[in-house]
């Protein structure tokens, strides 16, 4: 049985790839996942928001201090020995490369194009496969329309793509007002891929001191149905790789994202919660039901049953909803 795809130009052993998480910050839990059959790997997000911090920092320790000597304030030393989170970070791919022999993903986390671009010529030159754009970003200014909301992440990519040669992916929310217009910019303006959808983590409220705190909860199967819908619409609309992303927790799961037109299929609650070697089991099962329903590859599974091939393709938009309401019984 041939499981091989192809997601961003490269030709991946299966369709299951671990996402942008923890795992991957930890070389031997890196290791467990190859070994249960991750075909790539997208490492842990680099945020700008903490770039950035750290940059101040350091712009503050050396250039901002006065120590009561004109003659000492010039002479503020760094040891060599310091890391930045950047330095880190591109160490980590380093090691990643060296350890694995899948692909890996680098993810850099921001909307502004400031000095990503620097950051991103690095992490290419450290030997990053690919690279994720998680375009994390709150539209909560009343004053800026939803054209001006758009433009941010298409003047990112465009930046990008003037200084790199790896393959780009974004990955999107499911807020825009027009998924399928916003995926086309994107492909407009040289993306290799999209990754459907990014996660946005709710923040919580205290109700003792009114704080508001910051609250995790894991995703569940149900929440895979918003990217199996738009994967499913954008499928052989778009000339791009499609990756599905949010609530990928069982084979069936997977299944219907590749049915739908996935290239790749994202995991990450599903690991944080099981284990590396959850992966593992979602192949295996993967592969008794393509044996059982004598599938001979996954390029065979992908795309089916996407709007374009499926049976009833009005069942993807308003119609669904229709049926929804009449079959539902109290």
């Amino acid at each position: 049985m041939d499981l091989s795809t192809e997601y961003l130009g490269l030709k991946l052993k299966n369709p299951l790839v671990p996402s942008a998480s923890p795992l991957s910050k930890n070389l031997d839990a890196a290791k467990k996942l190859e070994d249960a059959g991750a075909s790539a790997l997208v490492m842990y997000s680099l945020f700008e928001e903490e770039v950035t911090e750290e940059d101040n920092l350091m712009d503050s320790f050396l250039y901002s201090q006065d120590i009561g000597h004109n003659e000492a304030n010039g002479y503020l030393p760094v040891t060599d020995a310091y890391q930045t989170k950047t330095d880190e970070y591109l160490a980590q791919i380093f090691s990643l490369k060296n350890s694995l022999d899948i692909p890996i993903v680098a993810s850099l986390n921001g909307v502004t194009t400031g000095g990503w671009v620097d950051h991103a010529i690095e992490i290419e030159q450290a030997g990053a496969d690919a690279l994720e754009l998680n375009a994390y970003y709150i539209a909560a200014d009343p004053g800026k329309s939803g054209r001006e909301v758009e433009n941010l992440y298409i003047e990112l990519l465009t930046e990008l793509r003037k200084h790199l040669s790896i393959p780009l992916v974004m990955k999107l929310s499911p807020y825009f007002s027009s998924v399928s217009y916003m995926v086309s910019e994107l492909q407009a303006h040289g993306v290799n891929g999209v990754s459907l959808f990014n996660r946005f983590y709710q923040p919580g409220l205290d109700l003792d001191t009114l704080n508001i705190i910051p609250e995790l909860s894991l995703s569940s199967s149900q929440e895979s149905l918003l990217a199996m819908r738009w994967v499913g619409l954008l499928y052989g609309n778009v000339d791009i790789s499609l990756a599905a992303t949010g609530g990928i927790h069982t084979a069936e799961d997977a299944l219907r994202m590749l049915m739908s037109g996935a290239n790749v299929c994202h995991l990450c609650s599903a690991l944080l919660k099981h284990g590396p070697g959850h992966l593992a089991t979602i192949l295996a099962d993967m592969e008794a039901w393509m044996e059982e329903h004598e599938y001979e590859s996954v390029s065979q599974l992908i795309g089916s049953a996407s709007k374009i091939n499926a049976v009833d393709p009005a069942a993807f938009e308003r119609c669904n909803y229709l049926q929804v309401l009449r079959n539902y019984k109290g």
